[in-house]
């Protein structure tokens, strides 16, 4: 496998890992103020899966127009 097809398989993993922050985000704002101690890890949960996904999908922009 080249590494373009590698990193899209990589960047598919990390997109749902950052639907998954995403939502869990979304679920614990719903339930909110039940479990408002735990704002802070799930937003960094999240931040850190859409940093990852950005920083992947900014990579292979550049390997694709190398």
């Amino acid at each position: 496998m080249s590494d373009v097809e590698t990193l899209k398989a990589e960047i598919k993993k990390l997109s749902a890992k950052a639907i998954n922050a995403k939502m869990n985000l979304h679920d614990l704002s719903e339930e909110l103020p039940v479990n408002w101690t735990q704002i802070m890890s799930v937003a960094q949960a999240a931040h850190d899966a859409f940093a990852a996904l950005e920083a992947a999908r900014a990579s292979l922009k550049a390997r694709e127009t190398a």
